[in-house]
């Protein structure tokens, strides 16, 4: 909260008295308790809930005759924030907005303070342009700085004059405060900053790569010189208790880091490759995930469908696809669905990615003889009612899984397949005979991630082309006329669904800016779940294709993840080109 005179508190008191925002028995009781407790009355206030903060700056900066501006919303451009460093802008509580007229639009706390304005105005060498923000406003552009990568070349330059001296194998000995230890805090703050879901560290002839995944796209942020590489992969295998001389068989491990007030636990895989050894690194922000369904984007049928097999007393809820598409983060949230005191909840993962309360997890540990399957022996003689293994991997856990589904059991898994369709022909393989999986399995998910259009966007007619496929995979589910609108609508879970057979469609692309690249910003899901209904257990039975099995589960009414994805576009969440993307080989 910016400091203020007596003078303007009084005035900035009388100006909400005036405008009904405050009643005088409130001051006077805010006034008492200031005295009592040594507190500034507009913290008092502020505490009690009775002013809101935007408010309040907004109140201040009228009386103090200074321009306010509200940035919760707001997106700075990354030239603009190079003109203030970041250290400085932290400093002063001050963050850089536009250039105005050969000034330089700055936001401040402390907007009167008038060595502080001026202190800036010599540091950037250009005068300014001062407004009054609060706080939340501050920081929310400060978040918006990226870290400072050029530190990782002076690491790197460091680290070639200290290859000289020092050899590979004494590397183990290498300092918190070395520059090697600053260089990869300073990848791993880049990547927490940029959302980033994985970091890879991929060694060339001549060169080490370092490539960031940010809403499932990998992007390359730097090419480090070829010194580095022992230096940097030893200090992330002294982090993760791995051993530091071991060069020819792979190694896993994990970490935590904080960053930017966020725990963040972080998977390492190493492996031999032809130029040296890769690293890659996913992170997973343990503060970033609600867990709910509705937000994850299940609707509609398919929302109702997984409500109605979870409230089942047994059998078994698979969720399907590729590396990287969210199967984890949808367990965790079917468990959020059931989790209560009257039901004892034991998951066996590796890792466990997301600790949960009320949620007995057990780690795999392969090295000590915890797998899956004698994970999973065990878990059954704790007098489970649900039970969540993390990834149906050889024959030994799927019929441990099914065993345990039989004997009255809520069984939640994931297996790597292309579509719900394709799990029950994947557990045929493995060999489970066809009578148990139909009499088991409840409902199957299968799910894709598609980037989210961001909030800063521009809306178009469908081209001829965009027009014809919308027809062709979502054309029979939409209304055919405007009276049946609001109930097919909420069918589907989708607002205000258009017409089928309309010569073009309203359809939205993001803005493509710093802060969303291409204009997208985080990631949906898009799901098809398949209820095992009794016409698809007998052709279970039958060991009928996924193909055979996926055209009758259509017919009952499931929505496919190309069609779900199809409805998203519609309804202004992703485009029809990210659809495309991640889902072009699916129905």
């Amino acid at each position: 909260m910016a400091l203020m005179t007596p003078e303007i508190q009084e005035k900035l008191l009388q100006l909400l008295t005036d405008e009904g925002l405050i009643a005088q028995t409130q001051i006077e009781e805010a006034k008492a308790e200031s005295a009592s407790v040594n507190k500034p009355i507009l913290s008092v206030l502020s505490d009690k809930g009775i002013l809101d903060e935007e408010l309040l700056t907004h109140a201040t900066a009228q009386v103090s005759g200074v321009p306010y501006v509200n940035l919760g919303t707001s997106i700075v451009d990354e030239k603009i924030l190079e003109l203030l460093p970041q250290d400085i802008a932290e400093r002063f509580m001050a963050v850089p907005l536009a250039e105005v007229q050969n000034r330089l639009a700055v936001a401040m706390i402390d907007a009167n303070n008038v060595q502080a304005v001026d202190y800036l105005s010599n540091r950037i060498q250009r005068p300014l342009k001062v407004f009054m923000a609060s706080e939340t406003s501050v920081r929310h552009i400060l978040d918006q700085y990226k870290a400072d990568l050029s530190g990782v070349d002076a690491a790197a330059v460091q680290s070639e004059e200290d290859a000289s001296k020092e050899k590979a194998s004494n590397i183990k000995t290498i300092v918190q405060d070395s520059p090697i230890s600053r260089a990869l805090s300073t990848i791993l703050e880049y990547a927490v900053k940029t959302r980033a879901s994985d970091i890879h560290i991929e060694p060339l002839e001549g060169s080490l790569k370092i490539r960031c995944r940010v809403d499932g796209v990998l992007r390359e942020i730097m090419q480090l010189p070829k010194s580095i590489e022992p230096a940097l992969v030893s200090r992330i295998k002294i982090l993760s208790s791995l051993k530091i001389d071991e060069h020819r068989t792979p190694q896993d491990g994990q970490f935590a880091i904080a960053v930017a007030d966020k725990e963040v636990d972080l998977r390492i895989a190493i492996s031999p490759v032809v130029w040296g050894e890769q690293v890659v690194i996913r992170l997973l922000d343990k503060s970033g995930n609600s867990f709910d369904l509705e937000e994850m984007g299940y609707a509609g049928r398919g929302l109702r469908t997984i409500r109605k097999g979870v409230k089942r007393p047994n059998g078994m809820i698979l969720t399907s696809g590729p590396t990287g598409s969210g199967k984890s983060t949808s367990l965790y949230a079917l468990i959020k669905e059931i989790k209560d005191d009257s039901v004892n909840i034991v998951t066996l993962e590796d890792p466990v990615e997301y600790k949960m309360q009320g949620v007995n997890q057990i780690q795999v540990n392969a090295e000590v003889g915890l797998t899956f399957a004698s994970g999973l022996r065990s878990i059954l003689r704790q007098d489970p009612d649900v039970v969540m293994v993390g990834e149906i991997r050889d024959k030994e856990t799927a019929e441990l899984a099914v065993q345990a589904a039989l004997t009255g059991h809520l069984v939640f898994s994931t297996l790597h397949t292309n579509s719900a369709a394709g799990v029950l022909p994947r557990l045929i393989d493995m060999g489970i005979e066809p009578f148990l999986i139909a009499s088991t399995v409840n409902t199957i998910i299968g799910q894709r991630l598609v980037r989210r259009v961001a909030k800063k966007r521009d809306t178009y007619n469908s081209t001829p082309i965009e027009t014809q496929n919308i027809h062709a995979t979502i054309g029979h589910l939409l209304p055919q006329s405007k009276d049946v609108v609001t109930q097919i609508s909420q069918d589907l879970g989708y607002k205000d669904l258009p017409l089928a057979g309309q010569s073009a469609y309203t359809l939205v692309k993001g803005k493509d800016t710093p802060q969303t690249p291409r204009g997208y910003l985080g990631r949906a899901g898009l799901y098809e779940v398949m209820d095992v209904t009794e016409e698809i257990q007998n052709l279970i039975v039958k060991r009928a294709t996924s193909a055979e099995i996926q055209k009758v589960a259509i017919a009952q009414g499931m929505i496919t993840m190309r069609q779900d994805g199809y409805l998203k576009s519609l309804g202004g969440v992703t485009t029809l080109e990210e659809v495309n993307r991640v889902a072009a080989d699916t129905a």
